[in-house]
């Protein structure tokens, strides 16, 4: 029985879905807009292959990708067609061939990954939300940052790079288990290191360039509702993009103006706003504690922002605790029996408070009440950045202050559904 329920997940999925789409936007003059797309599929052993399967074993899926069309509505327009990334991937290595969620994860590791081109940096995408986000001096120290910030989620992940992998940091990818690598280019002798992984999907996106074309641009998102009934909606693009993008976080409050005493460090500025940009890839609702160009904890998906500001917390600590005793001793956390070695180990991540003292924090939507900051406050956080324009900004600017913290406002939400 067990045998049979594992060859759902080897069982590929012949999809019947036709090899082209239209949709088209009707105006009241009936002016057509149209977009026209075409099926993907990659040749695998000298057959062509569609998408593995869906979200799920048994769920039927197409890629498509955008080849002829546009759309323009008030001022904004979609993409041009023809601009591939990852509806068009450039397949080098397969095992298994891609199903969906390798896809839309490696989609969301290129939407954070299109803001850094500057500085070698590593995105690791597991369930279409980063689990780890670094940047360093090369892409091995970037991408064993980005690794050992949550290297227990990072299991069976999507690695997403924006430099040539070269063989030290192929190596580091070969000793650990992903799904997914996608990378502009593949150093000689890189590829023959990642083959050790056999049902690794190595891709290649070309150019690393066409990613910092795509800042900015807009295309249709869609969302199909349980009746069949159809949400369209431009996708999201931040507006803050340098830290002068960065407001100095003030508020008006029965006549009165409240503003934050001290301005962020230089150092401060780079990891609010390398952490405002990881945001734009996060599930809401989000919290993120950054540091030195790092994610340190990430909190998604909840429902009330004190509790996903104190889950990206625990996270950190966790995470910590995993990272100490994997380097120490080799085996993961959870994995330790001497109770001894785990009180030291405890009362050293207890001690360091997660790793979080000095750290920024990012939440994806303001902060309705001071309990949320406060959160990241008691554990030494001393820089947040956050859209603003709550009722409550004003105490929330008194929390940092109080706490001889800086905040900075966006002006804009990040939500992501």
């Amino acid at each position: 029985m067990a045998e049979d329920l594992k060859k759902m997940y080897r069982t590929i999925v012949k999809d019947h879905f036709p090899p082209r789409m239209e949709i088209a936007f009707v105006g009241d003059d009936d002016q057509r807009q149209t977009l026209f797309y075409e099926r993907v599929s990659w040749t695998i052993d000298g057959e062509a292959k569609g998408l593995r399967y869906g979200e799920n074993p048994g769920q039927e899926a197409a890629l498509y990708r955008l080849v002829n069309g546009n759309l323009a509505l008030a001022g904004t327009q979609t993409i041009q067609p023809g601009r591939y990334l990852a509806s068009d991937i450039e397949l080098l290595q397969s095992g298994k061939h891609p199903g969906k969620t390798n896809l839309t994860d490696a989609d969301n590791a290129l939407n954070i990954l299109r803001y850094f081109t500057d500085t070698p940096t590593s995105v690791i995408v597991k369930h279409n939300n980063p689990c780890g986000v670094a940047q360093a001096e090369s892409l091995a120290d970037a991408y064993h940052r980005a690794y050992m910030a949550d290297r227990v989620a990072a299991f069976g992940g999507c690695i997403a790079l924006n430099r040539a992998v070269d063989n030290a940091t192929a190596e580091a990818i070969a000793d650990q288990y992903a799904e997914v690598v996608v990378a502009p280019e593949y150093e000689a002798g890189s590829l023959e290191i990642l083959a050790r992984r056999k049902n690794l999907r190595v891709i290649r996106i070309q150019a690393i360039e066409k990613l910092q074309q795509f800042v900015g641009e807009r295309v249709v998102d869609f969302k199909s509702l349980i009746d069949g009934g159809v949400i369209a909606q431009w996708s999201f693009a931040p507006v803050t993009l340098t830290p002068a993008d960065l407001m100095l976080a003030s508020s008006e409050y029965q006549g009165k103006t409240y503003t934050i005493s001290r301005k962020p460090t230089p150092a401060e500025l780079d990891d609010l706003l390398f952490g405002w940009l990881v945001e734009s890839g996060l599930t809401s609702n989000s919290v993120i504690y950054v540091k030195d160009r790092c994610t340190v904890g990430i909190g998604t998906g909840e429902q009330d922002r004190v509790g996903v500001a104190e889950i990206a917390r625990d996270k950190a600590y966790r995470k910590l605790a995993d990272r100490y005793c994997f380097e120490q001793l080799g085996i993961a956390y959870n994995e330790l029996e001497d109770e001894e070695k785990k009180e030291a180990i405890d009362s050293r991540v207890c001690k360091e408070n997660g790793g979080l003292p000095g750290s920024s924090m990012v939440s994806d939507a303001f902060f309705p009440f001071r309990d949320g900051v406060m959160v990241g406050i008691r554990e030494g956080v001393k820089a947040v950045v956050q859209p603003g324009g709550a009722m409550n900004d004003w105490n929330v600017i008194e929390a940092c202050n109080e706490a001889g913290a800086t905040m900075v406002f966006t002006g804009q939400r990040s939500f992501k559904h």
